[in-house]
């Protein structure tokens, strides 16, 4: 899976966007500069920004009216975690429904259980970055989260103290690379008693882990990241569409 340059662009200005809203630069119940005004901002086209500001009415983070402009409006939150992707470019979306807080952030070498729930190669080094999503409001946390970050990037660690989003953003701005691939697995797991304790579940009931492999342009992986959600709390959509050959 690929985006194209001017894909890419959108996306890059939608990210950028969404950092801002999340940050406060413009708050809820605050417009947006107009698309001129955003076009010139970006120096892109005008229908580049309405491909960005397309991604931000899917993620609910901003509505649109004629003649209103467009206005950042409160994102809903839920005690369940629900995932539509319909392409790439859904799964490089950045996530703010549920708050990141990190449990642990330390360089860690890839042992043969890790090895085998990732994909990475035994006996490197990788900096694991632990804890849990949660969503606003709620103190149940929606899954488990486990990022594993390339060693070549593992700087970006000194940031996250003050993050809540996804990492693969700063690993981009940082070191001016992009991230053009992303693999995704989800397999069926059951709750060990330590997991469901810790996400108020059961010992032994079912969970769904999703397991994502994020490569750069060089083809190197820069992160896999590993969520574990109880089954109740999580929902997988997919939309497909014919293509015109």
């Amino acid at each position: 899976m690929t985006v194209s340059p001017a894909d890419h662009r959108y996306l890059q200005v939608a990210r950028i966007l969404r950092k801002e809203i999340v940050d406060g630069v413009y708050p809820v119940g605050s417009q947006l500069p107009t698309e001129h005004e955003l076009s010139e901002r970006f120096s892109v086209s005008r229908y580049t920004i309405r491909e960005a500001l397309r991604r931000l009415r899917e993620d609910n983070l901003i509505s649109s009216r004629p003649r209103a402009g467009t206005m950042v409006v409160p994102r809903p939150s839920s005690h369940a975690y629900a995932q539509d992707v319909m392409s790439i470019n859904d799964l490089l979306a950045f996530a703010t429904g549920a708050k990141f807080a990190i449990e642990s952030v330390a360089m860690v070498t890839i042992d043969d259980e890790l090895a085998d729930r990732t994909g990475l190669t035994v006996d490197e080094q990788w900096l694991a970055v632990l804890g849990y999503r949660q969503a606003d409001g709620s103190d149940t946390p929606v899954c488990r989260t486990e990022y594993y970050i390339n060693r070549a990037f593992a700087a970006v660690g000194r940031l996250l103290p003050s993050h809540t989003g996804p990492i693969f953003p700063l690993i981009e701005d940082m070191f001016g690379v992009s991230i053009i691939e992303v693999h995704q697995q989800i397999s069926a797991v059951l709750l060990g008693p330590g997991l469901a304790d810790r996400l108020r579940d059961e010992a032994g009931s079912p969970a769904l882990e999703m397991q994502r492999t994020y490569k750069t342009s060089d083809g190197d992986v820069a992160q896999v990241t590993v969520n574990t959600h109880p089954a109740s709390r999580f929902r997988h959509s997919m939309t497909m569409r014919r293509v015109k050959p």
